[in-house]
């Protein structure tokens, strides 16, 4: 699809002022797929807008939610609609780049418009588990006054979290590229699906603990209930940083799921075709620097702590990206910088 010169400063302009890092990610991608990921992300991104915007009752964001989700899967929008979306959103976001993200959301809808049928249906199917996602996260951490903490309670609860926030961009990711791409058609997207799925939920599971003090602190405990039970703790017992000796043995645990996960990741990425440079880079970067958070996660005494942030330095990203990228995503380099902090997760 051939976008407009405006079109093109949304994504530019827009995309760059709410996500710089998911900016560049979009400027390696292939020209055939570029526009949909990009315009996917947008959309999402306002979800997550929509869904994160505190000044809102929860009723009106779940409303909002849902009444975006639907116009998805019209034949054409009803842009009324749409328009009342912004009315009672654009008002109560104090962020100026996501106030700007809302007020282009007609924009957004009329690219969406501009796409293949299968496009638009793939784009349709992720933001819905997306958009879904959104809504179990408002069910089970209500807001009301004075944020009690709240706890998933099964593990299903957190895989289909893990699911529904990451784990469907990996399966979104696989379709398109089969889609579009030719050096993806002989892919088995039956066999490539589950490992883009446990690509999205280890990098899910890297974002749950690396913020666990500060998602305790507004409320919410990703981790269940159920877990926590087996090493004797309560959800509020992790305010506590004197808890860490007692919750660790479970972290631990939670770590190795995550590097499990990212293990297949790693597959899902060595299996891109090498001639397909760009691709390759966009999914290295971030499990590169996943498994490295992770590691740096695994050594540290300071994980229930809201003070110390736990996240690899930007010189190392920088590395990261300057060494893969000269090197044009050549798997051996890759694998042994992989390799190399896998082994030094404890």
């Amino acid at each position: 699809m051939h976008l407009s010169s405006s079109d093109q400063n949304l994504f530019k302009d827009v995309l760059k002022r709410v996500s710089r890092s998911f900016y560049l990610t979009l400027a390696i991608l292939p020209h055939a797929v570029r526009s949909q990921i990009g315009l996917a992300y947008l959309l999402a991104r306002a979800a997550d807008t929509i869904a994160d915007t505190g000044e809102l009752d929860d009723a009106v964001r779940l409303e909002c939610l849902g009444q975006m989700k639907g116009q998805l899967w019209r034949s054409s929008p009803d842009w009324g609609r749409i328009q009342r979306i912004q009315a009672r959103v654009i008002t109560k976001q104090a962020n100026p780049d996501e106030r700007r993200l809302l007020e282009e959301l007609e924009g957004c809808f009329r690219i969406f418009q501009g796409f293949s049928s299968t496009d638009r249906s793939h784009i349709a199917q992720v933001l819905t588990v997306l958009i879904g996602g959104m809504e179990f996260d408002l069910h089970q951490f209500p807001t009301t006054n004075g944020q009690p903490l709240h706890a998933l309670k099964a593990i299903h609860d957190f895989e289909y979290y893990t699911y529904a926030v990451a784990g469907c961009v990996g399966e979104f990711w696989t379709k398109m590229m089969c889609t579009h791409l030719p050096g993806f058609r002989q892919w088995d997207q039956s066999c490539m699906i589950p490992l883009g799925i446990r690509y999205g939920k280890g990098l899910q599971m890297v974002n749950i603990l690396r913020d666990l003090p500060k998602d305790l602190r507004n409320g919410r405990c990703y981790i269940p209930a159920v877990l926590l039970d087996q090493v004797s703790l309560r959800p509020d017992q992790l305010l506590d940083e004197a808890s860490a000796q007692a919750f660790r043995p479970l972290f631990r645990t939670l770590i190795q799921e995550a590097r499990d996960h990212l293990d297949q990741g790693w597959r899902y990425t060595m299996a891109i075709p090498p001639v397909e440079i760009r691709l390759r880079l966009a999914c290295m970067w971030p499990i590169l620097i996943g498994i490295r958070t992770l590691q740096q996660l695994s050594v540290s005494p300071h994980v229930l702590s809201p003070d110390r942030t736990i996240k690899i330095a930007r010189s190392e990203v920088y590395r990261i990206v300057a060494t893969t990228g000269l090197t044009g995503g050549c798997g051996t380099v890759g694998t042994a910088y992989w390799g190399y902090w896998r082994k030094r997760i404890i």
